[in-house]
């Protein structure tokens, strides 16, 4: 049973960068063929997919977001982490971190996911950004 715990600082202000790092147990982050995701919900809108880092350290973003995403790991520490540069109150939301079962061929991603199309998810952490 994997399991997800986000962490990081829950105000940050306009034009600063957000970081957040997901510690994951019960597994490691380097099992084939797990998708590992920044997942994150506005206020009053639904899910918005950021990114992943997979298994074996390959990096995709939204291409939305792709300027100002980052996604890397320490497997030392068995952790990922999300830095999102240049932050606007458009950033505020709920951030998770979600984990996917991919195959040998790949994962399909949706960027608006449902909750079940992963398998595993952290509980989530309230980022403002506000002056």
């Amino acid at each position: 049973q994997v399991q997800l715990q986000e962490s990081g600082p829950g105000l940050v202000k306009p034009s600063q960068t957000l970081s957040l790092t997901c510690t994951v147990s019960g597994d490691s982050i380097t099992t084939p063929y797990y998708y590992w995701s920044w997942v994150r919900q506005p206020p009053g809108k639904g899910l918005e997919w950021i990114g992943y880092i997979s298994f074996s350290g390959v990096t995709r973003y939204k291409s939305s977001l792709q300027s100002r995403a980052i996604i890397s790991r320490d497997t030392s520490k068995n952790q990922f982490t999300l830095q999102l540069r240049s932050v606007t109150p458009e950033d505020t939301a709920v951030y998770y971190c979600a984990q996917k079962q991919g195959a040998p061929g790949g994962v399909i991603i949706t960027t608006t996911p449902p909750r079940d199309e992963y398998d595993s998810w952290g509980q989530g952490t309230q980022v403002t950004v506000s002056s």
